[in-house]
C-alpha cells in the first residue's frame, strides 16, 4: 500500500529536499508565485500545490516520481498545461500534497522506421515535431490549432485530442512507455513500446532519452497500433446516430491514449503521414445552414478524397476573433509558431511582475489588446466581405487529388440566393486558417478586458451524431439571455463544435453550464469531444472505468472527470 502521507511540516520538507537533491534547487518550484503558472490552467482550474517539480532527463523523472510514491502524496503529470478543462493542475481540495511534475525540460524524439513513426518525449511539443518532419515531407497527426501556442505531443495523445483533420480522428496510440501504480500501492515501468531497452528501469530510461537503441531494437507492432487507422472510413457513416470521435469512446481508451494524467507517460510512439503538395483552400458563406449539411453529407457520402480539413466559424466567432485574436494572428504570422511559446512566457512573467504593483489584473492582456487595437485592419479583403454577407463561414483545405471534385460540388450548389463561395489565394488560404486558430484564445483576451461586465467563459466542445441535419444551435430566451456573445466554430465535417458563451456579470456560469448540458442531452451529443473531462466534466462509466482501471490507488491526477479525490485503501 502506499506509504503514509507527509502530514508534517518535517514530512513534507525532507520530501522538497529529496526532490531538489535530484533534479537541482532552481527546478523545485515551492512559493505560491512560483508555482502561479503551473497550478493555474490556460483557461480553468486551479488550486495549490506542495511544489511543482522539473525533472530535466527520464531517469530524473522516474527518481523524482519515485520519491513522491515513497512519500504518499498525490502526482499530477503536466507537459505544456495549455488544455481548457484543467486537466492538468489540482482543482479544489484534496486529502493529501500535491506534487506537480511538469515535463516540458524533457525534449527530444526519435524518428523510426525511416520516419514513418516516431518516438516522442513527455516535453515534445507538437511544433517541434512538425519541424523535425517537415524536410523528410512528412507531418504529425496535429499540424494546426494549439500546435502553435507550445501544446505536446505526449498532451494529445493522453487526453484524445482530436485535431483539425478530417481524415486522421484523434490522437492514438497503443505503443506507449508508462509507470503506474497497481492495487498493492507498487510503482512499477510498463515497456509497450515495441521498443527493445532493457529490464532495469533506470537503464531503459536513459538508453530511451539518448536514443541509444537501433533499427534492430524495434519491433514491428501489427497487433498495436500507433494512429487510428479507421477513422477515415469512420467519419463516413453519415447515416449514425452516434458522433464519429469524442473523449469517453471505449474503443480510443488503451493505457496512455486516453489517460488524462492516470498514469505517467514517459514515451509514446506515433504514426507520422506524408505532407500533401498542391492544397488548395475553398472560402463558403451562406446564410443557411442546411447548405453547408448538404454539402457535408455530399463530401462524406461521395467525394472519392476527403478534404483535409473543414473548419466552420459563426459571424459572431469570427468578429470576437478579429478583434480579441488579432495579436496572436499577426504574432504567428510575422514571428512564427516557434516564437509563441517564448511570448507567451515573457506574458506570464510580466503578469508576474504585474502582480506585485498597483496594477489591475491580466495586464498584460489589456496591454496587448491596446495595442492591437491600434494596429491596421489584418484580414483579406474578400474574408471582411464574406463576414458582411454571410453568417455561416467554412473553410476546406483540399488535396490536389480532390481539387477537381470539390470545384465541381462548390459549382453546382453556389452561387444561392443565400450562399457563395471562392477559392482563396495562397496568402488568403492561410490567413483563414490562422483566423480560426485565434478563435480558440478570443474568448479568453475577451474575458480579461471585460472583467468589470464579464462573469466567466462557459466552454463546451461537443460531438453531434453523425446523421444529425439541424447542427446549428438556437438557445431558448432563458438560456440566451445571460450571454454576451455566443462564439461558435469547430470542425465541421467531424461535427465537433466549440462552443464558447460570454457570460454577463452576476450569473451563475455552472447552473448555466448543466442547463445547456440538458441540451446536448436530448440532441444526442457526446461532450467533451476532444479536450477532455478535466475537472469540468463528469466521466461517464467508460472512462471512470478507464481511470480505475489505470490507477486503482488513485495516487495520479484524483478528481479529475468528477472522480473521488481521496486515496483508496
Amino acid at each position: 500500500m502506499p506509504a503514509p502521507l507527509p502530514s508534517s511540516e518535517t514530512g513534507a520538507i525532507a520530501l522538497l529536499d529529496d526532490l531538489r537533491g535530484i533534479v537541482g534547487r532552481r527546478h523545485v518550484l515551492a512559493g505560491d508565485r512560483e508555482t502561479l503558472r503551473h497550478r493555474t490552467g490556460f483557461r480553468f482550474g486551479s488550486g495549490p500545490v506542495l511544489a511543482v517539480v522539473r525533472p530535466g532527463t527520464l531517469v530524473e523523472q522516474w527518481r523524482v516520481l519515485q520519491a513522491c510514491i515513497a512519500a504518499g502524496v498525490i502526482v499530477i503529470p503536466q507537459a505544456a498545461n495549455t488544455g481548457l478543462t484543467g486537466g492538468s493542475t489540482p482543482h479544489g481540495a484534496y486529502d493529501r500534497p500535491v506534487i506537480v511534475i511538469n515535463t516540458l525540460r524533457i525534449k527530444g524524439l526519435h524518428l523510426i522506421r525511416d520516419g514513418a513513426q516516431v518516438i516522442a518525449l513527455p516535453g515534445t511539443t507538437l511544433y517541434e515535431l512538425e519541424a523535425r518532419l517537415k524536410p523528410l515531407g512528412r507531418e504529425p497527426h496535429s499540424v494546426i490549432g494549439s500546435s502553435c501556442i507550445g501544446a505536446s505531443v505526449m498532451g494529445g495523445v493522453c487526453n484524445n485530442s482530436g485535431g483539425a483533420l478530417v481524415r486522421r480522428g484523434p490522437a492514438y496510440t497503443e505503443l506507449a512507455l508508462y509507470a503506474r501504480v497497481d492495487a498493492q500501492g507498487v510503482l512499477s515501468l510498463v515497456n509497450h513500446l515495441g521498443i527493445a531497452l532493457g529490464e532495469d528501469p533506470e537503464t531503459m530510461l536513459d538508453r530511451l532519452d539518448h536514443g541509444a537503441f537501433g533499427e534492430s531494437d524495434v519491433a514491428a507492432t501489427p497487433d498495436r497500433a500507433a494512429s487510428d487507422p479507421h477513422y477515415g472510413s469512420h467519419v463516413r457513416s453519415i447515416h449514425a446516430d452516434t458522433p464519429a470521435r469524442f473523449n469517453a469512446d471505449p474503443s480510443r481508451l488503451f493505457e496512455a491514449s486516453g489517460s488524462a494524467g492516470k498514469v505517467m507517460v514517459f514515451a509514446v510512439r506515433l504514426d507520422t503521414f506524408p505532407k500533401e503538395a498542391g492544397t488548395r483552400v475553398f472560402y463558403i458563406g451562406t446564410n443557411n445552414p442546411a447548405e453547408l449539411t448538404e454539402l457535408r453529407r455530399t463530401i462524406l457520402g461521395s467525394f472519392a478524397h476527403l478534404p483535409i480539413a473543414a473548419e466552420y466559424m459563426h459571424r459572431e466567432a469570427f468578429d470576437v476573433a478579429a478583434r480579441y485574436g488579432k495579436d496572436t494572428y499577426l504574432a504567428i504570422r510575422h514571428l512564427g509558431t516557434d516564437r509563441l511559446p517564448l511570448l507567451y512566457a515573457a506574458k506570464a512573467r510580466v503578469d508576474s511582475l504585474a502582480a506585485r504593483l498597483p496594477l489591475r489584473a491580466h495586464f498584460a492582456d489589456r496591454l496587448l489588446q491596446w495595442l492591437a487595437d491600434r494596429m491596421p485592419g489584418h484580414l483579406p479583403a474578400r474574408m471582411r466581405e464574406w463576414r458582411d454577407r454571410y453568417e455561416h463561414h467554412l473553410v476546406l483545405r483540399i488535396a490536389a487529388d480532390g481539387v477537381a471534385e470539390a470545384q465541381e460540388a462548390l459549382a453546382t450548389r453556389f452561387p444561392s440566393a443565400t450562399g457563395d463561395w471562392f477559392e482563396c489565394t495562397p496568402a488568403e488560404g492561410d490567413a483563414a486558417f490562422l483566423h480560426r486558430f485565434a478563435a480558440a484564445g478570443a474568448a479568453v483576451r475577451y474575458r480579461q478586458v471585460h472583467g468589470d461586465a464579464v462573469e466567466d467563459i462557459v466552454a463546451l466542445d461537443i460531438a453531434l451524431p453523425r446523421n444529425t441535419t439541424d447542427w446549428f444551435e438556437r438557445l431558448p430566451e432563458d438560456l440566451s439571455a445571460p450571454i454576451l456573445h455566443k462564439l461558435y466554430y469547430g470542425h465541421f465535417l467531424c461535427h465537433v463544435f466549440h462552443q464558447d458563451y460570454i457570460v454577463r456579470k452576476g450569473t451563475d456560469p455552472l447552473a448555466l453550464e448543466h442547463a445547456m448540458w440538458d441540451l446536448l442531452d436530448r440532441r444526442g451529443a457526446e461532450y467533451p469531444a476532444e479536450h477532455n473531462v478535466g475537472h469540468l466534466y463528469p466521466a461517464k462509466p467508460a472512462l471512470r472505468a478507464h481511470y480505475e482501471a489505470l490507477d486503482p490507488c488513485n495516487v495520479f491526477n484524483p478528481g479529475i472527470g468528477h472522480t473521488s479525490r481521496d486515496a483508496m485503501r
